[in-house]
């Protein structure tokens, strides 16, 4: 009897063995499957930490400092822990911090790349462990570990700026020719194009019949970019284009720049060297302080305002949906495609600050004091 039930208890230690054995960690079906829902379902599964990894790019930039503070602010108001990390505008700088918030078991990552094209081989491991990511104003590329997209619409600025030139030169009727140059953003960051081509839509008809002129000759993405957005970059470029064909009094009408911390660099070269009879006109983007400043002192004439507590607000619900296996929303689902397919979007709607409105838009809103654009 004995060694009957030894026998027995053997024959049950082998097939649970075998059922174990058997029974090991599958394949993930995320990987044949749409990843955004497979993540949600995911995270209905199982209770987590609700802890929520937000990548920045630099804090050298006034407005990722404010997208970052806002985008922690608004997490932890909503129950979450976040980890919340600068990387210097160095790219391995960011990957780590990615790699990290990965191991250290965020649930969910909100990354604003600094280049879209260097993140696939992490974010490969996001998608392995079933975590969502939201691509925060930067489009991330070539990865289909990327779930949604949260930005302004960015088209949108640049047809805002390019319109806004239109306005201040009065172009529809305006005999011309007035002389333009060109200035955009970085070439590894994907919304530049979109800012660039959507002014260029707007200007290109006055550029083909000769009311605008662009003395230098450089029109094309490539020629105009400005790496990382550098305010130094852009300011040695304007002075370079101030010495080469505005240096015998040739006046400069206009300046389209697609961000403020271009517009700086070129309003210091022009304060600096040019000697033209009035101050071009001159756009930028984000509202940062010494812009605005600008702005009022006359030396750059708008910006284009996004509220980051607007994106900020809906990032969280974003983030709340996908948490609780929810319908994520979205607004746009046709438009920005990663090189790996379209990823769901939800855009925001930008508007412009100029010395006549800032105060409805900046001052009443509480996104600055009086004091801080004395």
């Amino acid at each position: 009897m004995r060694k009957k039930l030894v026998s027995m208890l053997l024959a049950s230690m082998l097939t649970a063995t075998m059922l174990i054995g058997c029974g090991g960690k599958p394949a993930s079906p995320a990987s044949s499957e749409p990843a955004a829902p497979a993540k949600q379902e995911a995270k209905t599964e199982k209770a987590g930490s609700n802890k929520i990894g937000v990548a920045m790019p630099t804090k050298d930039l006034q407005r990722w400092n404010q997208d970052g503070s806002n985008m922690k602010n608004q997490l932890e108001q909503a129950g979450y822990t976040v980890d919340l990390q600068y990387a210097n505008n160095d790219i391995s700088t960011q990957v780590s911090q990615i790699e990290n918030m990965i191991t250290n078991g965020c649930e969910a990552l909100v990354i604003a790349s600094i280049d879209g094209g260097s993140l696939g081989t992490v974010l490969a491991k996001a998608k392995e462990a079933n975590i969502p990511v939201i691509a925060y104003d930067r489009l991330i590329m070539d990865t289909d570990a990327v779930s949604y997209y949260a930005t302004f619409d960015n088209y949108m600025v640049g047809t805002i700026q390019g319109n806004y030139i239109v306005d201040a030169l009065d172009l529809k009727n305006a005999a011309g020719p007035f002389n333009i140059e060109l200035f955009t953003g970085s070439p590894d960051d994907n919304n530049a194009r979109f800012f660039f081509g959507g002014a260029m839509d707007v200007l290109n008809p006055y550029i083909e019949s000769g009311k605008l002129k662009v003395v230098s000759g450089q029109k094309k993405f490539e020629e105009v970019a400005t790496l990382n957005w550098s305010t130094e970059e852009a300011q040695k470029r304007m002075e370079n284009l101030i010495t080469a064909y505005y240096s015998d009094g040739t006046q400069l009408d206009v300046v389209l720049s697609s961000n403020d911390s271009c517009a700086i660099g070129i309003s210091n070269a022009l304060q600096g060297s040019y000697k033209g009879e009035k101050f071009p006109v001159l756009t930028g983007q984000d509202c940062d302080v010494a812009a605005m400043k600008n702005i009022l002192n006359g030396k750059q004439s708008m910006s284009i305002f996004k509220d980051t507590r607007t994106l900020a607000a809906k990032v969280v619900e974003m983030v709340n949906a996908i948490m609780k296996g929810a319908e994520v929303p979205v607004n746009d689902t046709k438009t920005y495609d990663n090189g790996k397919g379209i990823v769901p979007t939800f855009l925001c709607e930008p508007v412009f600050a100029d010395k006549d409105n800032y105060k409805e838009l900046l001052i009443d809103s509480g996104y600055y004091t009086e004091d801080q654009l004395k």
